[in-house]
């Protein structure tokens, strides 16, 4: 009648992005149709290779503000 909790326990359910993102999705259209790859090479000078810690990838820095703008998000904290 009822189940047991170790048998629920050893259940697994994978899902990845691409089941979660509709393939018309405004994101997906940018991705295939902007190629960022310019990006890195116009930062490059801003960014020190031997010095403190390693920053974050300018590239998804700017995909992060990018998308920001898209959906009105005016702060880190939205």
């Amino acid at each position: 009648m009822f189940n047991s909790n170790k048998e629920r326990q050893m259940e697994i359910e994978m899902v990845t992005i691409d089941e979660l993102v509709p393939d018309d999705h405004l994101l997906r259209k940018i991705d295939r149709y902007i190629d960022f790859s310019f990006i890195p090479e116009k930062v490059r000078s801003y960014y020190s290779e031997d010095n403190g810690r390693p920053s974050l990838d300018p590239l998804v820095l700017f995909k992060m503000m990018f998308v920001g703008y898209f959906y009105g998000i005016r702060s880190e904290r939205e």
